[in-house]
């Protein structure tokens, strides 16, 4: 399907499932044409390659991610451009994933566009700004994430701030190859096609994102910094105290072994309930070991404290 915008000044070719044969016609001109449709078909993930072979016959062309499903790896939808300073070219595009694109708008700004370069930004935008609501849902998460470290700290929560850096590294995934169509725009156009508005506005966005994206990588970071302070301190705190156990059982221990020799004098082994007594002993010890062990919080999980709204407590 083929799009005019700009009182005919510029199109954007539409195509669904690999069918380049139909836009063959707009860039014949273009010998990287035939390299894109044959390899865009092998293609699973984002790539770039610029063709700056001929003069006046530049091209841009590649794949890209643009939607993907975080807790699923083959949830995610490619699309395949072909760009050049007169045709834009897309293939297997399908907008209505994006709950938050709307194309009627979105072509209304690309009918103000005044080349190709800058209609595929204002699309690479609306991506961009799916991209945008997500990553605000993820920061809520986050947030939420921040003061269960705080209110109720086990290792549940230490798998969910794993899990969530997880998610980060796969909107950063997302975001690159955006920052690296950029560059390659203004490797393979110049600098002229970057100063219009939409290019402009549009890499402001992915700016923004790559902003927000590494500076929840910092609050992770310095969360799992947490964790593994806390669970060092009370690791530290649990060997300590099981030296000092040992070193007060130590005499017991002797004891023991003084009695186990049998001597002829041990006027408790002539006790009536003698042996119950001693099984009496040994399960009172041990109740009351296992009870001093569960108060100080060292029976379960090491993350775990005793008090609410504190560390290392």
């Amino acid at each position: 399907m083929e799009h005019t915008f700009n009182e005919g000044r510029w199109s954007w070719y539409e195509l669904r499932k690999f069918q380049m044969d139909e836009a063959a016609q707009y860039a014949e001109q273009y010998h990287s044409y035939k390299k894109w449709a044959e390899e865009t078909k092998k293609n699973v993930s984002s790539i770039l390659r610029v063709d700056t072979s001929e003069r006046g016959k530049e091209a841009l062309w590649g794949s890209l991610v643009y939607f993907q499903d975080v807790e699923k790896k083959e949830g995610k939808r490619i699309f395949h451009f072909y760009l050049t300073k007169k045709h834009l070219i897309t293939d297997n595009l399908d907008l209505s994933v994006l709950e938050s694109v709307d194309e009627k708008i979105m072509k209304k700004k690309m009918d103000e566009a005044d080349c190709p370069v800058e209609g595929f930004m204002i699309m690479i935008g609306e991506i961009i700004h799916h991209f945008l609501e997500k990553i605000d849902e993820y920061e809520i998460r986050l947030r939420d994430l921040l003061w269960l470290i705080r209110e109720k700290n086990n290792i549940e929560i230490l798998d969910e701030t794993a899990r969530s850096r997880h998610e980060l590294l796969v909107w950063q995934n997302l975001i690159i190859p955006i920052i690296e169509i950029k560059h390659g725009i203004e490797e393979t156009f110049g600098d002229d096609v970057v100063k219009g508005l939409h290019f402009k506005r549009a890499y402001k966005r992915v700016e923004r994102a790559y902003m927000l994206i590494n500076e929840y990588d910092k609050e992770l970071k310095a969360m799992v910094e947490l964790e593994n302070t806390v669970s060092t301190h009370r690791g530290n705190e649990i060997m300590k105290t099981l030296t000092v156990l040992t070193t007060l059982f130590t005499p017991v221990a002797a004891w023991g072994a003084i009695w186990g020799m049998n001597f002829k004098n041990m006027p408790e082994l002539d006790w009536k309930l003698g042996y119950v007594f001693s099984w009496g002993v040994i399960a009172v010890t041990t109740l009351a070991l296992y009870v001093y062990l569960l108060k100080k919080g060292w029976m379960g999980d090491i993350l775990r404290g005793k008090k609410r709204n504190s560390f290392f407590k």
